[in-house]
């Protein structure tokens, strides 16, 4: 009996072996495939960073290679002059910063009091909200612009501020919601019990423990608005100097000829802000979305 067991075991020990060989073959294959991926993904800012750093004349013979001919600085420094990169700069921060505290004073509350209360037509509220997600932005841009114009922001910053920070608020809306819906009641019970009223609770303690969310949507909003070219071209649009930087790199493209060398300077110089920004609030970022997602 005991050689029967010995040998079965004998027999198993290359199956287990070969099983074991095609697992890790299998994962090494999907690496591999995952690593392609990636790479293929990272080329074109790879490449646009390269390019960043050619001449004139080796951004053409060098064609895709990512490796530059040289290090030229002086384009980083001709697109931050030239093409008024400074002034560019500084409204897109004044956008996506005004952009982002409005979004998260917007949302915040929303998505508080659609999870937290249960007011009479709560649920076709949702609904109707839900709804707005579907609308392209194309189709509304003419009542907005009439809109924009009747108030007399037109040409202006606020503008901007006010069309591009609408246009994050239901989403932003539904993770604030999905957010406040996984928080205990217990915490709402222990702020009633000392005193604390509905806006105070919120303010004072649900708003400060949505750090994660807060992080989350902020970061949304600030890589929507960093990045956006539609909205400021069509309500600065005969105020060149209100430009963001999306808008302003067109001062790269002319009716003959293209600055190209100059045009992936300054999409280096627009991207870097933002890739740091994502770096500091990834944890927050993470957390936020599992918090809302199991929601």
């Amino acid at each position: 009996m005991a050689l029967l067991v010995s040998s079965s075991r004998r027999d198993r020990t290359p199956a287990r072996r070969r099983a074991a060989v095609r697992r890790t073959a299998g994962r090494s294959l999907i690496h591999l495939l995952l690593l392609v991926g990636g790479l293929l993904w990272l080329f074109p800012f790879l490449w646009t960073l390269g390019s960043s750093f050619k001449s004139a004349d080796g951004f053409f013979s060098r064609g895709l290679n990512p490796f530059p001919d040289g290090v030229h600085l002086s384009n980083y420094s001709g697109a931050w002059k030239g093409a008024s990169f400074g002034t560019y700069f500084v409204n897109t921060v004044l956008v996506a910063g005004g952009s982002v505290v409005l979004t998260l004073l917007a949302t915040s509350m929303a998505g508080y009091v659609l999870a937290r209360t249960d007011f009479p037509g709560r649920k076709a509220c949702i609904g109707l909200i839900s709804v707005t997600l579907f609308l392209p932005h194309g189709y509304t841009i003419i009542p907005v612009f009439d809109i924009v114009r009747g108030l007399h922001l037109l040409n202006t910053l606020w503008a901007v501020i006010i069309v591009q920070s609408s246009s994050s608020l239901v989403f932003a809306t539904f993770l604030f919601m999905g957010y406040f819906s996984t928080m205990d009641r217990e915490i709402e019970d222990a702020a009633k019990v000392d005193g604390a009223g509905f806006h105070q609770t919120f303010w004072r303690v649900m708003l400060p423990l949505s750090g994660p969310m807060l992080a989350t949507v902020g970061l949304f909003t600030c890589i929507s608005a960093w990045n956006s070219f539609f909205v400021p071209l069509v309500f600065t649009l005969s105020k060149p100097e209100l430009r963001t930087l999306p808008v302003g790199m067109y001062s790269f493209v002319g009716q003959n000829s293209t600055d190209w060398t100059f045009l992936c300077a300054g999409s280096v110089i627009s991207l870097v802000p933002i890739v740091a920004v994502f770096l500091l609030l990834q944890r927050y970022f993470v957390n936020g979305l599992a918090g809302a997602v199991k929601g």
